[in-house]
């Protein structure tokens, strides 16, 4: 087998940063040590750069199938490498939608010919589809996905005896999008009255409030409490929501657990006048105070997990006024190089982020062998220097969109190398033609 031997780093990993060598051999971690000598293997000076476990995003939209146009499996996955990204969990909304196991397996062969980063995929809740969801095996994907507020299609579960027997009826993780559409609606119907279809930006996060976030994210809470169901909200956006979840138990033995999105991390509402829609997300990018306050739940450990909710789309549909203005945009590429600029900040240290980024995401989803820098481990790797400044510019931009919200934005940080299970995939701006990505496999 193929090994490399990553020299000088220093390696990111369980609460600590040690400088230590790695050997990979294959697919795995074969060693990890403070002075290794291999006469057989590659050898990679890191000079003293940071070597991080793969990033786990758990939350991707990558538009394949049906939505191609905007993306596909191989385009934003060889971005989400480029970010440092390793591993991805897909989102069911395409089209068709992933609401039956035959669509499901069908997403998988896609991805075993064209991902350049590991995959799993989520199984979509209907109001119509419990029987389908009861016979998927808890190992087969990353686990169900809820929309309890707004998707495309018929994937707006707002059936409380449905969303209840969902609950009743799974082992796996349910991920769940929680805003309330009532509140949305009256919301939207009323700036609509004042401004017809081209209502401003900027009640965005007015029109998709605090309240419909936070009646619906209460409301699945109660309800996990009530069955005992696992519940992983998606997103939060709002100060006010992370007060629902707790920091008194460790991740293992919480059964209610939530993630934040870059975006809601970075923006606040005073960037609508600039970036407009390009930053027209649900649930909306709210108020500084609501990103301080997602920033002080973070770091407390009421949440859990750091994620991208990438979700390409042209910018000709992002051209449009607000109501028919598609909400989501691109992030994979870009969403470690913004965590390490908040961390040159001071904002957040690289061993919790590496926790929320990488070792949370392994363990709240009960993936094997990934997540961690440990001999036996799948080798996922990103290798990433803290004094290499570029800017982000639409040569650079690797979507297949061709934009990003971060466009023209400095970082100082850069990922420097990607290995997925072992194989060099990114090596200082250059993208390797070959995939090693893998099928993800779960120990629950």
């Amino acid at each position: 087998m193929n090994k490399t031997l990553l020299k000088n780093g220093k390696v990111v990993n369980e609460g600590t940063i040690k400088e230590l060598d790695l050997l990979l051999e294959g697919d795995y971690i074969l060693r990890i040590s403070n002075d290794i000598s291999d006469k057989d293997a590659t050898v990679i000076d890191l000079e003293g750069k940071y070597v991080l476990p793969g990033i786990i995003d758990d939350q991707v939209h990558f538009r394949e199938p049906g939505l191609t146009h905007k993306g596909n499996i191989a385009t934003e996955s060889r971005a989400a490498v480029a970010g440092g990204i390793t591993t991805y969990m897909e989102q069911p909304n395409t089209v068709p939608q992933t609401t039956t196991i035959a669509k499901l397996e069908e997403k998988f062969s896609m991805a075993k010919e064209t991902s350049f980063a590991n995959y799993s995929f989520l199984f979509g809740g209907t109001n119509d589809n419990l029987e389908e969801l009861k016979r998927l095996d808890k190992n087969a994907c990353s686990g169900i996905k809820l929309f309890l507020g707004s998707s495309t299609g018929n994937m707006l579960v707002d059936d409380e005896a449905v969303i209840e027997n969902i609950f009743n009826s799974t082992e796996m993780v349910i991920s769940a999008h929680c805003e309330d559409e009532t509140t949305i609606r009256k919301n939207l119907e009323a700036y609509r009255e004042k401004y017809g279809e081209d209502i401003p930006i900027q009640y965005h996060p007015l029109i998709r409030s605090e309240e419909a976030c936070y009646i619906s994210s209460s409301r699945a809470i109660a309800l996990a409490k009530k069955t005992g169901a696992r519940l992983h909200v998606f997103h939060l956006s709002t100060g006010k929501e992370t007060a629902l979840f707790r920091n008194d138990i460790p991740l293992e033995e919480k059964k209610i657990t939530s993630e934040v999105c870059i975006h809601h991390l970075w923006f606040s509402d005073k960037d609508y006048l600039d970036k407009g829609t390009l930053i027209k997300w649900n649930p909306a990018v709210k108020t500084a105070q609501d990103r301080k306050t997602l920033w002080k739940a973070l770091l407390d450990d009421r949440i859990d997990v750091v994620a991208t909710d990438h979700a390409p789309h042209v910018l000709a549909e992002k051209d449009n006024p607000y109501t028919s203005a598609p909400s989501g945009g691109p992030l994979v590429q870009h969403a470690l190089p913004a965590m390490l600029e908040k961390h040159l900040d001071g904002v957040i240290s690289l061993e919790r982020m590496v926790e929320k980024m990488c070792h949370n995401p392994a363990k709240l989803f009960q993936i094997e062998k990934r997540g961690f820098i440990r001999e036996g481990n799948f080798a996922d790797l990103a290798v990433v220097s803290l004094n290499a400044p570029w800017k982000v510019s639409r040569e650079n931009i690797l979507y297949k969109c061709g934009w990003s919200p971060f466009d023209g934005n400095s970082f100082r940080a850069r990922v420097t190398h990607t290995f997925v299970n072992g194989h060099l995939a990114y090596d200082n701006g250059k993208l390797s033609e070959k995939r090693n990505a893998k099928r993800l496999t779960f120990n629950r």
